[in-house]
C-alpha cells in the first residue's frame, strides 16, 4: 500500500483523454473529461436477442471513438484501465448471479498481428471485479472478414458459426465483453452458441455503443 502511494505521488495518474493531473490520484479520467463523455442509458435487449442484457456506458461518438481505434489499431493500451474502470462501474446494473466473464475472442491470425485482444484485456479487469473466472475456450473457429463497413445482414452472415466452444460451459449466467456493440452480431452469435451449449442465461457488456 505504501509502495503504491509512493507510485502514485512520484508517477500521479493523468487523464488519458486530455493529459490533466487526476485529482485523487487512482482514477483514469479527469472530472473535466468524465462529464463530457458520451454516456448512454443501454434500452433493453430487443426481442431478437439471445441476451437477457446487453450494457454499454458510453456512445461510439468522439472521444470514445477515438480512444477505442487507438487501442485496437495502433496498440495504445493505456487506455484500457479507462475503459475497464468505466464498464466496472457499469456492472452496477447487473444482477449479481455472473458465473464468469467470457471476452469476446479473435480468430488466432488476427491476434498475431495485432498483438492482443482488446475484449480480454478489457475483461481481465471486470473478472477481478466481479471476483470470477475468465472463460477462454470459446474460441473463433474461423477466420471473418473485418466487421467495419458491413451492414446489419452482412455481419450476421459474416459471423455465422464463426464461434464455437471447446469443452463444457463455465456456468448458467456468462457474460460477454467486447469493446463495442453496433448491431449486436458478434455478440448474438456468441450467446445463441452459448445457448445451444445448454447456457440458460447469457449478457453482454462493451465500453460503448454504435
Amino acid at each position: 500500500m505504501l509502495l503504491r502511494a509512493f507510485d502514485r505521488a512520484v508517477m500521479p495518474l493523468r487523464c488519458v483523454f486530455c493529459g490533466t493531473r487526476t485529482q485523487d490520484g487512482e482514477r483514469y479520467i479527469c472530472g473535466g473529461c468524465d462529464a463530457d463523455l458520451p454516456r448512454v442509458e443501454s434500452p433493453p435487449p430487443p426481442a431478437s436477442s439471445p441476451c437477457v442484457h446487453e450494457i454499454a456506458p458510453l456512445a461510439y461518438e468522439f472521444p470514445v471513438d477515438a480512444a477505442i481505434k487507438a487501442l485496437k489499431f495502433r496498440r495504445k493500451l493505456f487506455y484500457v484501465p479507462a475503459f475497464a474502470q468505466l464498464l466496472c462501474d457499469a456492472c452496477s446494473t447487473l444482477p449479481s448471479d455472473i458465473d464468469a466473464v467470457l471476452p469476446v475472442p479473435l480468430h488466432w491470425r488476427r491476434r498475431w498481428i495485432r498483438g492482443f485482444n482488446q475484449a480480454l484485456e478489457l475483461a481481465r479487469p471486470v473478472a477481478r471485479h466481479l471476483d470470477v473466472p475468465i472463460v477462454t475456450n470459446v474460441v473463433r473457429s474461423r477466420a471473418t472478414r473485418s466487421q467495419s463497413g458491413l451492414h446489419a445482414r452482412e455481419r450476421a452472415g459474416n459471423l455465422r458459426s464463426a464461434f464455437g466452444m471447446r469443452g463444457k460451459p463455465a456456468g448458467e449466467h456468462l457474460l460477454i465483453v467486447d469493446d463495442v456493440i453496433t448491431t449486436g452480431a458478434t455478440i448474438h452469435e456468441i450467446a445463441r452458441m452459448l445457448r445451444r451449449a445448454g447456457v440458460p442465461r447469457i449478457s453482454a457488456l462493451a465500453a460503448a455503443r454504435a
